[in-house]
């Protein structure tokens, strides 16, 4: 069995509900509506509705895939208030977050914050920085982990290539110039990543 399917499988068993805040573009609607039909997972598209079936261009089936357009849901008060409570020390007021919050990428997040939802994609349209920003304003790193990296885990049909063909590759998106001590928490990041997805193990 493929890495990949492997994965799969292991998002079946436990169906989270994922926030896709791409809503609208094309690649994301379609992707959304696979990840529905394989049971991957539970999916949450972010967007007007009317842009959102305007966009899906191939007519893919969405009905099991709940829309919330953040600009007019009724929970935007309560993640506004949230975010708030959360950046004020920083300077910003009740009118900017609520502002805020209405972006997409932030509403997801905040979704995640309040246990709404379980996690999100992203990045199909927005940059890595764009992503990451509301991110680490809400959810921050898991405790213990000092920098955000990432990495991206690859699968050759060669199984002499890293284990059993799988590899690793740490942090090829986010810092650009670590030192020695951030790249020793990437490493190490980095292989748990490993652990949780890919299942590969200590040598």
């Amino acid at each position: 069995m493929s890495l990949m399917d492997k994965i799969k499988d292991k998002a079946k068993s436990v169906r989270k509900n994922i926030v896709l805040p791409e809503g609208s573009e094309p690649r994301t609607i379609e992707a959304a509506a696979k990840i529905i039909e394989q049971g991957i997972a539970n999916v949450i598209l972010l967007g007007n509705e009317e842009e959102i079936k305007k966009a899906n261009v191939k007519n893919v089936d969405l009905s099991d895939a709940v829309i919330i357009d953040p600009a007019t849901s009724p929970k935007l008060q309560e993640y506004a208030d949230m975010f708030y409570e959360m950046r004020k020390k920083k300077g910003i007021t009740p009118e900017q977050a609520l502002e805020t919050t209405k972006d997409p990428l932030y509403y997801a997040v905040l979704m995640i914050k309040a246990n709404d939802a379980d996690g999100m994609v992203s990045g199909a349209i927005h940059s890595t920085g764009d992503t990451l920003r509301p991110a680490l304003q809400v959810i921050k790193t898991k405790p213990g982990v000092p920098i955000v990296s990432s990495c991206f885990i690859m699968e050759h049909p060669d199984s002499k290539w890293g284990q059993d063909g799988v590899m690793v590759f740490a942090d090829c998106a986010v810092n650009i110039d670590p030192n020695a001590e951030e790249l020793a928490a990437i490493a190490v990041a980095s292989a748990d990543s490993a652990k949780d997805l890919a299942g590969i193990a200590d040598p």
